[in-house]
């Protein structure tokens, strides 16, 4: 495990200070309009191109650093500090090696999440496995690879002590740090479905079960291999406080550990995840700072330099610097209601659509030029394309009237979105953009761009902005041979 450092100069390079803060907040959202528009003068949205997903690159390089220094402002100098982001959130290749390229690397839980990694160039010192579901063939690649691995279960603990028995060469040649994620089941939070740490979660060893935790302790002093011990009390939905008091159950599970082996066996504490988004304004929050503060307030042993730390954000990383951008196919009126028919549905927003009042989506309007639209607000709803009546990304929202042509932007879409593609009416998955917007100025325009880039520099709206395709849109072709397609006969006597 890479060490970061309170004097790390990476954690320092952009200075975020405390807060995020509505100066943050409000230039993102300049960087968003600067890219909607310069996406329909490119020609990456149009009648051709009705929806698209966009990605803040200098956003997601904010957030990264942000996590970084929460961090390092609380642990001693020379502490081992992994961020591994969870790749479920956004499992995209090209978001991997960006992520990497700032210092984070990966946690996975399945053979494809791994595979997506080490294609990013993630390598197995910054990978993290976990599932509650490891095949043992996922366990032999992981310990052949020297991953990071927290066994679920004790049936999976038990595989694992099987594979180390079919090698020689271990414990002693062992290069993968081994440990058990437990559930410390301190309760859930506003989302049942995320909520992780309750009574009877399917993951990790459920503490408060009878002879549970004797189970764990005696686990570890059987393996004097095991190092490290996992948690994850939640995600979306979960209070600050509680996921605090998960750790520290964690953390005091540790200490009991390390006292009855009689010295520091457990050396790496996995707190997981888990900070929730403010889906409601472009502001972040809460921030890693304040949660970084917390945990140590709540657990000031876990940060004394004794043990390391592994940390596996991911929708907090990303949410806020995606963008699903869908063009208004038509407008009409139901019942005397606007209704704003666009490409964005269902396919691009699962969540959203089946579980509205937990996943409200904010919505943005632009004119048919990409240019943040005005007028009096007048409540609509806004649907997708899927055929089914729920297909809506938002239900009776004030905006300025929806025209034909004009396009709708699904903010905060960054992770478990459009990169979560839903192959409802077999529509295709939509092509994902990264983009640069340079010097964007108060009136969310582009101010003049020196140096070598990929920038467009020409003048008008689309100046300024720099787009790279992170993932191409999905063409007939391949759905159909994602279907079967080569198999037409299959089926037929």
């Amino acid at each position: 495990m890479s060490t970061e450092t309170g004097d790390d100069s990476r954690t320092r390079e952009t200075g975020h200070g405390e807060d995020d803060g509505r100066a943050a907040g409000a230039r993102r959202a300049a960087r968003r309009d600067a890219a909607v528009r310069a996406a329909v003068a490119q020609g990456l949205l149009g009648p051709d191109h009705p929806l698209v997903a966009l990605l803040d690159v200098t956003g997601i390089r904010e957030s990264a650093a942000e996590l970084r220094e929460a961090f390092a402002a609380v642990t001693p100098s020379g502490t081992p500090v992994l961020h591994a982001f969870a790749v479920k959130a956004t499992p995209l290749v090209p978001v991997l090696r960006l992520l990497h390229t700032e210092g984070i690397g990966a946690e996975v839980a399945s053979p494809g999440e791994l595979a997506l990694a080490r294609a990013a160039g993630v390598p197995p010192e910054r990978t993290v496995l976990d599932s509650p579901a490891k095949t043992p063939a996922e366990l032999r690649e992981a310990l052949a690879l020297g991953i990071a691995v927290n066994a679920d279960n004790p049936q999976e603990l038990a595989r694992i002590d099987a594979l180390m028995a079919e090698s020689p060469a271990r414990p002693a040649g062992l290069r993968s740090p081994l440990g058990i994620r437990v559930n410390p089941q301190v309760g859930g939070g506003t989302i049942e479905a995320l909520s992780t740490a309750t009574a009877t979660s399917k993951f990790g060893v459920a503490l408060r079960d009878e002879g549970a935790r004797e189970w764990v302790v005696r686990a570890y002093l059987d393996r004097p291999w095991l190092t490290r011990l996992h948690t994850h009390t939640g995600s979306q939905g979960i209070a600050l406080p509680l996921m605090a008091r998960g750790v520290a159950e964690t953390y005091a599970l540790a200490e009991e550990i390390n006292r009855r082996a009689g010295r520091q066996q457990v050396d790496t504490v996995d707190v997981g995840g888990g900070l929730p988004v403010d889906f409601t304004s472009d502001t972040a929050g809460p921030t890693y700072t304040r949660y970084a503060r917390l945990l140590k307030e709540t657990v000031p042993g876990l940060f004394d330099g004794r043990y390391g730390l592994v940390t596996e954000f991911g929708r907090s990383l990303l949410a806020k610097h995606g963008t699903v951008v869908a063009r208004v196919e038509y407008a009409k009126s139901a019942g005397g209601r606007a209704v704003a028919v666009t490409h964005a549905g269902v396919q691009v927003a699962a969540r959203t659509v089946y579980a509205p009042a937990a996943w409200p989506l904010r919505i943005a309007a632009y004119d048919a030029a990409g240019r943040p639209k005005a007028g009096p607000a007048v409540m609509q709803d806004v649907a997708g394309p899927a055929c089914f009546a729920g297909d809506l990304l938002a239900r009776e929202i004030p905006l300025p009237l929806l025209e034909q042509n004009d396009y709708v932007a699904a903010l905060d879409t960054g992770a478990y979105a459009f990169a979560h593609h839903y192959g409802y009416n077999s529509l295709p998955r939509p092509a994902v953009h990264g983009f640069t917007a340079h010097h964007v100025n108060r009136a969310g325009g582009t101010d003049h761009v020196s140096g070598t880039d990929r920038t467009n520099r020409t003048s008008g709206p689309g100046a300024g902005v720099a787009f790279a395709l992170v993932r191409p849109a999905q063409t007939a072709e391949e759905i159909v041979a994602e279907s079967g397609g080569a198999h037409l006969d299959a089926l037929i006597p």
